[in-house]
């Protein structure tokens, strides 16, 4: 009776926690809802995965919990061995060609996905994706537009338009990744690689580092607004003003390190540099 209630309080208590993960905010085990269409392939090739495996989960644990109520001692001496069974071929045959088969099934279906995933739409009625580059640093993000726009840690893309970027690293590994926009890429150095996406609802995407970059890798946030075209327009005339690209460059590169009153952080304080405040070390710096 003691070993039946506590492998009732084990189930239920395994039960409790995987409910709560389940439906925990931003952090289930399924991810983010797609915004775009390789975003969706992502999710669809995600729900077959977990469909199989979930199956195989409930399967096999239903019969270990199975074995161990059916064949549990009764009285019997621990040293007594049980029944040997050998070369059942039948048996052997099924639990070798069942794995293979859910394995080619979903290699089938991910391959199907994946130039839907990977491969740019040609949105010839948009007159084509447009181009954005990203250059990743430690530790921001910035976006060059096809004005020679920039703006820093937050992109902005007009809704419903097919939108190819470019991702650069000026230092170390990084990796681009907005759940709700598709997949994670890597920002290597020396090379180039590429995503898109094409946002169906306007709206701020949550994007994030993917790949550890140093001590600061947690700063490494992004955003994609998606806006109007009119929006967005608007969004690359204010860039245009260096003063607001300065407050960007401050509040999402200096910032981040030297604090945003300048009172030192991670790195050295700005407010109270002697080198900085006097004007001999202002020349010098000019």
């Amino acid at each position: 009776m003691r070993r039946k209630l506590l492998v009732l309080v084990l189930v239920f208590g395994a039960a409790l926690a995987l409910a709560a993960v389940a439906h925990a905010d931003n952090g289930g085990f399924a991810p983010a809802t797609p915004h775009s269409p390789n975003a969706q392939d992502i999710n669809t090739s995600y729900k077959l995965i977990a469909v199989f495996t979930g199956a195989i989960f409930l399967v096999v644990e239903g019969s270990l919990v199975w074995f161990i109520f059916r064949y549990r001692n009764r009285g019997r001496p621990r040293s007594a061995e049980g029944p040997q069974i050998h070369a059942h071929s039948r048996l052997e045959l099924i639990w070798t060609a069942i794995p293979v088969l859910i394995v080619a099934v979903i290699a089938a279906f991910v391959l199907y996905k994946l130039p839907g995933i990977k491969n740019v739409p040609s949105a010839k009625a948009q007159g084509g994706p447009l181009l954005v580059r990203i250059d990743a640093h430690q530790f921001y993000w910035q976006f060059t537009y096809p004005n020679g726009a920039i703006s820093i840690d937050e992109l902005h893309a007009p809704a419903h338009r097919v939108v190819k970027v470019e991702i650069h690293s000026e230092d170390v590994d990084h990796s681009w990744w907005v759940p709700e926009l598709g997949g994670k890429f890597d920002a290597i150095p020396g090379q180039t690689t590429h995503t898109w996406f094409q946002a169906d609802r306007m709206g701020a995407y949550r994007g994030q580092c993917g790949e550890f970059c140093g001590v600061y890798h947690a700063e490494m946030a992004a955003r994609v607004v998606v806006e109007s075209e009119s929006a967005y327009r608007s969004f690359l005339s204010s860039v245009a003003d260096p003063l607001v690209l300065g407050g960007q460059e401050w509040s999402g590169v200096c910032a981040k390190c030297h604090g945003i009153s300048g009172q030192g952080g991670y790195g050295p304080a700005i407010a109270s540099n002697s080198t900085l405040v006097q004007p001999v070390g202002l020349r010098r710096i000019l």
